[in-house]
């Protein structure tokens, strides 16, 4: 049992060199490139506080989970551990499960769910069927949950569809955008790490840990709208940006309103 926790019992291996900078931690700039969970979590849960406070308080463990994310990411970086790397990619399996859960379109669930409580149910199980399952090949877990942002991307495209808001379609395109920067980030260090030791520039998957941790934040905002648009129209959802909002530049939030009523634009 000890052995998954011991340094280095992962089969996966980054391209960062290892114990460059400290005898305990294996890849220095991939661990501590985990900081920008713990920036953008926190500011993204106090901007969409209240839509959260008109939707659900559950939309808050999104971004707790992703702070989990950071946690656990970090300790496999440190360790390159077997323990380390299932932690790592369970948690990120989970905050998939959650965002699914709040966020799916009600006009896309199964013909068998009636309400969203039983989506999440379903979510729950699926969540819990991939957990046991992904013991079977850990070193296939990163690209199986890498593949579920296919799925997201499909939706969003569903999404807009039905969306003239010309601001959101530049979120739409802003969020692709950082998520295509963060995965060609994540593919490259993994399959051309010979190539980036050549020119001793190992350190993309720390740059994946920053892109990728951006690309949620503006991810989550725009499902976010998607799905007050859908179920509280009376809210008056509105897209912003802090910390300036005219030239729709930083963090895009939603600004909501209670006791009011406006025709759906998406």
């Amino acid at each position: 049992m000890a052995g998954v926790f011991a340094y280095q019992s992962s089969e996966v291996d980054w391209c960062e060199d290892n114990y460059q900078h400290y005898d305990t931690v294996a890849e220095f700039y991939n661990t501590v490139s985990n900081v920008s969970f713990f920036i953008f979590s926190p500011i993204m849960m106090y901007l969409l506080h209240p839509y959260a406070r008109e939707r659900t308080r559950a939309v808050h463990l999104v971004w707790l989970m992703m702070m989990v994310v950071g946690v656990f990411s970090a300790y496999y970086h440190m360790t390159l551990s077997y323990m380390g790397q299932m932690l790592d990619e369970l948690s990120i399996l989970w905050v998939l499960a959650i965002g699914y859960t709040l966020w799916f379109p009600r006009r896309l669930f199964p013909a068998f769910i009636r309400s969203r409580s039983q989506f999440a149910c379903l979510m729950f199980l699926a969540a819990t069927i991939s957990t046991l399952s992904s013991f079977a090949k850990p070193t296939i877990n990163a690209y199986a949950l890498n593949c579920v942002s296919l799925h997201i991307l499909y939706i969003l495209q569903l999404e807009l569809r039905s969306c003239s808001d010309p601001r959101i379609h530049r979120l739409a395109l802003v969020t692709v955008a950082w998520w295509a920067l963060a995965i060609s980030c994540w593919l490259s260090d993994r399959l051309l790490c010979s190539f980036w030791k050549r020119i001793h520039f190992c350190y993309l998957h720390s740059f994946w840990h920053v892109l990728i941790s951006v690309a949620s934040a503006h991810g989550c905002a725009l499902f976010a709208y998607f799905d007050a648009q859908s179920e509280i129209p009376e809210a008056k959802p509105e897209l912003r940006y802090w910390p300036e909002n005219r030239w729709n530049l930083g963090m895009p939030y939603l600004s909501v309103r209670e006791g009011s009523t406006q025709r759906k634009q998406c």
